[in-house]
């Protein structure tokens, strides 16, 4: 499968840096949407997490509204949202909302994980036990509300006719198989879940189920990317996704760390090799390294689209990054 026909997209958890703030890790953001704007990026997702002093994407529509306030042409949307957190009525309002101001630019991205650990998921309302039982029943409520056929006495103002996209978003055969039957659009999170990406990808495709929404299936899968003009400064510039991960597993919520020289002295070779096993799904390197590694992998998925997350610490490298992926796949147009 050719480069030729591939969308990019990006997905920025809106990391923030160590020895920066949280304000600025949003400026970051507004800066990264308006560059890969102009490099001709379909769209830019952020996504829902809440008690980490390192993510600071918690209120993902008024982040989202930020975005698209600052933006022109590129998408912006959920990557996702985690609607067993929400009540749909109230997601299809928000949402209504951007995309009654931004018209046909909004993404709706779900996901049922909680985004967070389990003391907060109380804090926030949720049901551990009907909550992720009950989640396709609130994705056909959430479709209700954002569409034009809700005979119901309940409707979203705004958001009522605005249709908004939904993308079912996962890391799981249960997602892939909840997509098909739907006939939604599906995304996979392989920036993280590399164990059941193909086998998901062929789960959703010999089962999914044309709809009102979809005619065929559509999928895109994440991955992360730090390219850079050396390939020794894109080996270097990894170390501080790996730091991040590290910290994943180990429980440790320090900021996006500072690209070090070597892991060795801060990992354990049974730490390392978890990380390596979350990130098997990397892009690294220079633009010849990173253009083959990218065509294998969607010889790998034959997906339809790749979304691109980027934990560079230097924002003018992680420009660089996303530029050099955009010119790999512009140069088969």
């Amino acid at each position: 499968m050719t480069l030729k026909n591939i969308k990019l997209s990006v997905l920025d958890l809106v990391s923030v840096n160590e020895g920066s703030s949280n304000k600025e890790a949003i400026l970051n953001s507004v800066a990264l949407a308006q560059k890969t704007e102009e490099l001709g990026y379909e769209r830019f997702w952020v996504a829902e997490h809440h008690n980490s002093s390192k993510i600071v994407s918690s209120a993902t529509a008024v982040l989202i509204g930020k975005l698209a306030e600052n933006t022109k042409t590129i998408r912006v949307g959920s990557g996702g949202i985690m609607l067993p957190n929400h009540r749909p009525l109230v997601i299809a309002e928000q949402f209504g909302t951007l995309a009654t101001m931004y018209e046909d630019r909004i993404d709706l991205g779900i996901g049922r994980a909680p985004g967070t650990d389990g003391i907060t998921s109380r804090a926030l309302g949720r049901d551990p036990y009907s909550a992720p039982n009950d989640f396709p029943s609130t994705i056909e409520e959430l479709l209700l509300y954002l569409g034009d056929d809700n005979d119901t006495q309940v409707h979203a103002y705004p958001g009522e006719n605005t249709n908004v996209p939904i993308y079912l978003l996962g890391s799981s055969l249960y997602s892939a198989e909840l997509a098909a039957k739907m006939g939604l659009p599906y995304a996979f999170a392989s920036h993280f879940a590399s164990g059941h990406l193909e086998q998901a990808l062929n789960l959703y495709r010999k089962n999914f189920i044309p709809s009102r929404y979809l005619s065929e299936p559509y999928t895109i899968a994440c991955v992360n990317g730090i390219a850079a003009d050396d390939e020794a400064d894109a080996r270097k510039l990894l170390t501080s996704l790996h730091q991040y991960f590290l910290g994943v597993i180990t429980g440790d919520s320090k900021k996006l760390q500072v690209p070090v020289e070597s892991m060795k002295e801060i990992w354990t070779m049974e730490q390392r090799n978890a990380v390596m096993d979350m990130l098997r799904f990397t892009l690294v390197g220079n633009r010849q390294k990173v253009e083959q590694q990218l065509q294998a992998f969607v010889d790998m998925t034959k997906v339809d689209e790749v979304m691109i997350t980027s934990h560079i610490y230097d924002q003018e490298k992680r420009h660089r990054s996303y530029e050099i992926i955009s010119d790999i796949v512009q140069s088969y147009k």
